[in-house]
């Protein structure tokens, strides 16, 4: 995640951060060098007692303020309450105060607390939100906060993800790559085996040809292999980790068009020959697979790893015949994938809030808290190598294991939307409309030049 600038949430940080607003209202006086510097006896007191509360004692009283939208969402709240009433028994002088907001409203809530004064100590939510916390002056570096050796613990390519030019300013509880799910009882069906499934998408096009012959119990067409290409952002998303399967990109590290490359190409040349043998369903959105998929009707597709929740509200025996893989590997890349996850933002109020938050911080990160929520609700990968095998007994994540350790993030820019639709254009004219692949990605590179322009 290098050089993610959003200026899209600049709307209220704008007028939230000018002269005078800065972090607890303190201002830098410019002092010419040959000047001696005198110090009021105001700001004396002021920097004495500045340097009291941050010199108290961990033992004193410490409340954390914990800007968190899920203890608002049925399935993530008894999660959250657990931790904090364990946590709060294990360190009597530590106290978690909520500050809630539904899902798409926190970003702003915590900004509009520190437009007032008001700034909270950490923050649970998306891997998209830390370049806005980091730019608005909230999110403070990690390593201000955690030690080096705790965090040496972390998947490195994982860590990179959550950086900014270098500098670490979000931490992962958990991250969710995309993935292949497989329907075992189809592919026993067609004579495969599912405990060995493709690694590479020369592979997966054999496997396809002989999955394609099916039928399910009323007549209907099996499909083969699903790839996402509606006109949707996600599907934008999704295409840009298929992109990253064929070890290409779509922008580079300065957040640059960057699309000349041989693993750009060879991406939508296997999507236009899914399509030209009809192996992949057209004009599909990522609920529309997971629809085919929970009812047989498709064989292997990608989605991210807790996509699993979208399937098994349609087929509540779905999880008997679903096993996952690794995304395949096409052309010369290793099969990365792009990387999502739920992470902790951490805010610098001194050194006794600090402290505590680390505590926090270091006691939610654990197998005793997540392996249970990994394996069983978020359906995610842990994203520190010591609990690498937390999530052992989910047959639902085994067979994909490791796909954390090899993600990468698309660069964030303010029209990251708007680039992902035209990337479904791309997917949309070599698919639907057939057109030459040539032909498209250079109507592509037009679009995309005029919106980054």
């Amino acid at each position: 995640m290098k050089k993610r600038r959003w200026m899209a949430l600049a709307l209220a940080c704008t007028m939230i951060f000018t002269a005078g607003c800065q972090k607890g209202g303190k201002e830098t006086a410019e002092v010419p060098g040959s000047q001696e510097t005198k110090v009021s006896e105001t700001e004396m007191a002021k920097a004495e007692d500045s340097k009291a509360e941050n010199s108290v004692s961990q033992e004193e009283p410490v409340t954390i303020k914990f800007a968190n939208y899920a203890v608002l969402e049925e399935g993530n709240s008894a999660f959250w309450e657990k931790i904090k009433t364990d946590f709060e028994t294990e360190n009597p002088n530590i106290k978690i105060e909520w500050i809630t907001a539904p899902f798409g409203e926190m970003v702003q809530q915590v900004i509009n607390m520190a437009g007032g004064g008001e700034y909270v100590d950490l923050i649970f939510g998306e891997l998209d939100w830390t370049p806005t916390l980091a730019d608005s002056g909230i999110a403070c570096p990690v390593s201000d906060i955690m030690s080096q050796e705790y965090l040496e613990d972390f998947y490195p390519n994982v860590l990179e993800a959550h950086s900014i030019d270098h500098v670490l300013y979000s931490l992962p509880l958990y991250v969710g790559p995309y993935i292949l799910y497989i329907n075992k009882d189809l592919f026993e069906q067609a004579g495969l085996d599912a405990s060995n499934p493709p690694t590479t998408y020369e592979e997966m096009l054999e496997c396809a040809e002989k999955l394609s012959q099916l039928k399910d119990a009323d007549g209907n067409q099996v499909y083969a292999f699903g790839q996402t290409t509606a006109s949707v952002p996600v599907s934008g998303a999704s295409l840009t980790s298929m992109v990253f399967n064929f070890g290409g990109q779509v922008l580079d590290e300065n957040g640059k068009l960057s699309c000349d490359n041989e693993g750009f190409k060879q991406a939508f040349e296997m999507l236009k020959l899914l399509d030209e043998k009809g192996y992949n369903p057209q004009n599909a959105k990522l609920k529309d697979l997971r629809n085919l998929f929970a009812l047989g009707r498709l064989a292997m597709y990608y989605d991210q790893s807790w996509g699993f929740a979208g399937i098994k509200p349609i087929n509540p025996e779905a999880e008997a015949f679903t096993v996952t893989a690794k995304p395949l590997k096409g052309g010369s890349g290793t099969g990365q994938s792009i990387l999502q996850s739920h992470c902790l933002m951490m805010v610098d109020n001194g050194e006794a809030r600090k402290k505590a938050v680390e505590k926090l911080v270091e006691y939610i990160i654990t197998n005793d808290n997540l392996s249970y929520r990994m394996s069983n609700e978020t359906l995610a990968y842990p994203a520190k190598k010591s609990m690498e095998h937390a999530v052992d007994d989910s047959l639902i994540l085994k067979g994909a294991a490791g796909s954390e350790a090899n993600t990468k993030t698309q660069v964030f820019i303010p029209q990251n939307s708007d680039l992902n639709l035209e990337l479904c254009a791309l997917a949309q004219a070599v698919t639907v409309g057939k057109t030459d692949v040539d032909k498209a990605i250079a109507d592509f590179k037009k679009a995309a030049e005029m919106i980054l322009d």
